[in-house]
């Protein structure tokens, strides 16, 4: 079984997990103020885990719940970036927008990415070098170019409530000069929105590597434009994230530097 495979399987199988306990409830228990964890992330995360152990026990695994190595020097080294429940307080409150998202790199280079909205039954797949797809069709991002025309989408990580002030002029500034701002709740799916030209960009502080590293691959494999909001190449492990169609990166990027 190719790694893409396995991804796919894995995501989809996951995603059945997620839904039967949403079907039969389960508990939820807090890692922070705001930050949740529930039965489910744990089922879907183990599952996840043991698929990738059993096929490519050499693997290196980093996930949400469980952890993992950060990230490698070999350049031999696969690592394969979980979050096995995107989405949590949305699933916790029934709120149908979460995903499966699981990453893979090698030598710190993106090389397959899946993410799988169980709710829609929409499963978007990249491999590097052979484009992005949604349940097998071949996707792009959009063709907006001009900023005040575009939707775009954002987040906030879990210290809003401590750097409110921080995070909020980026908002103001994007209500102002685009066709509308939505929030999601779940990371993955934004980037997947973007790869699939449903939204034009996002950005946002905070996320951590299995937020992004599915999305990062997904986004470029569709065209478009991944870098940190400073402009600079993006870092899987640093939280800065700017994607977008690639035509409105640098006029988001010129709001962005007004904002700082």
């Amino acid at each position: 079984m190719t790694i893409i495979d396995l991804a796919i399987r894995a995501a989809r199988e996951a995603g059945e997990i997620l839904q039967n306990f949403a079907a039969r409830g389960f508990q939820v228990e807090s890692k922070g103020r705001i930050d949740l964890v529930t039965e489910a992330d744990l089922a879907s995360e183990k599952h996840i885990t043991a698929l990738i152990r059993s096929h490519f026990p050499s693997h290196h695994i980093l996930a949400e719940e469980s952890g993992g190595t950060a990230s490698s020097e070999a350049a031999d080294d696969y690592y394969w970036i979980i979050d096995p429940l995107d989405g949590t307080t949305n699933f916790s409150h029934g709120f149908p927008c979460y995903a499966v998202s699981i990453g893979i790199e090698r030598g710190g280079v993106p090389v397959a990415g899946v993410i799988y909205d169980p709710t829609r039954d929409e499963l978007f797949a990249a491999e590097r070098g052979s484009g992005a797809r949604l349940n097998g069709r071949r996707i792009a991002v959009s063709t907006v170019a001009i900023l005040e025309k575009s939707l775009v989408v954002s987040g906030f990580p879990y210290d809003v409530r401590e750097r409110m002030d921080e995070y909020l002029p980026a908002w103001r500034e994007f209500l102002k000069t685009t066709q509308g701002v939505r929030r999601l709740g779940s990371a993955s799916l934004d980037m997947a929105c973007v790869a699939s030209g449903r939204m034009d960009g996002f950005w946002e502080n905070g996320l951590h590597a299995w937020d992004t590293a599915a999305g990062w691959i997904l986004v470029e494999e569709a065209g478009g434009r991944v870098t940190k909001l400073d402009g600079t190449p993006f870092d899987n492990f640093v939280p800065s994230l700017l994607c977008t169609n690639g035509l409105i990166h640098d006029q988001m990027l010129e709001v962005l530097a007004r904002c700082r």
